[in-house]
Formats: structure tokens, C-alpha cells, sequence
């Protein structure tokens, strides 16, 4: 396993899936970390001066050193569930969502600087990986 988790809440993680998902992107060990709003919340104030909670944040390790984890992920479960119930879809798929998003941040993609290639190479993942295509639909919101 590549993943290390530290789950802080209840919510039940489709670790096989994301386990999938990692060993097509990495080598590489990454740190996965589920928490709870005021958690996020304070990481999300202390890292990106943004006092509010959100989805999911990414802590990449500097250096390209294939023996050292690839750095760290941070996900809200509170999020999760309201994120899926918004958007019709199974708080798993939803975390499976982010667990790629936030993936995609420590392989070095940013969608607030690129031209919409790290939403493209999301889309095609869904896609690649038989994920359902109402990830798809989260994925071209984010766009908007």
C-alpha cells in the first residue's frame, strides 16, 4: 500500500479504489488525511490565509526524490457529504473525486495558473479509470 491513512472521522474511505488510483499516478507513498471542518478550516487559515473550510488541500514534499513520500492530502468528511448531496453523487465517489484532485496538486498540476489542463487530465482519468461520469459534472463546476 502507498497510502497512509490517518482517518480522524467515521467516514468509511473506499481505500481499494484509491489504492487504484494512486499506483496509476505514483510510486510514491502519500499521506491521506480525513478530518472534520474546523480542522480543515484552521489548515486552510494557517496555509492559504483562508479562514473557511474547504474539500481538500495538498501538501507536496519539495525535491524529486523517488524515495520520499509524495507529500500529504487533507480532506474534509464534512465536505465530502455535502459536496455528494449537492451534486447527486455517493459521498465515496465524491471522496474519489478529490482524492484525484488533490493527487493531481502534488504531481505539481494547478488549475488556478494552467489553461484548464489539469480539468481535462481529470475528465480523462474518470474516464480512464470507470469512474462514473457524474464525477465528470463535480469536475466541469469546479471550471466555472
Amino acid at each position: 500500500m502507498i497510502i497512509k491513512v490517518e482517518n480522524q472521522t467515521d467516514f468509511p474511505l473506499p481505500i481499494e479504489k484509491l489504492e487504484e488510483i494512486a499506483h496509476t499516478l505514483t510510486s510514491r507513498e502519500i499521506e491521506l488525511v480525513v478530518c472534520d471542518n474546523p480542522t480543515i478550516r484552521k489548515l486552510n487559515a494557517d496555509y492559504r490565509s483562508k479562514d473557511y473550510p474547504t474539500d481538500v488541500l495538498s501538501f507536496p514534499l519539495e525535491g524529486d526524490f523517488d524515495t520520499l513520500p509524495l507529500g500529504s492530502l487533507v480532506m474534509s468528511s464534512d465536505m465530502i457529504y455535502q459536496k455528494a448531496k449537492e451534486l447527486g453523487h455517493t459521498p465515496q465517489e465524491e471522496s474519489i473525486l478529490l482524492f484525484i484532485h488533490g493527487l493531481l496538486h502534488l504531481l505539481g498540476y494547478d488549475h488556478e495558473l494552467d489553461d484548464g489542463e489539469m480539468r481535462a487530465y481529470e475528465a480523462r482519468l474518470i474516464r480512464t479509470l470507470g469512474l462514473p461520469e457524474s464525477l465528470i459534472v463535480r469536475t466541469e463546476k469546479q471550471e466555472e
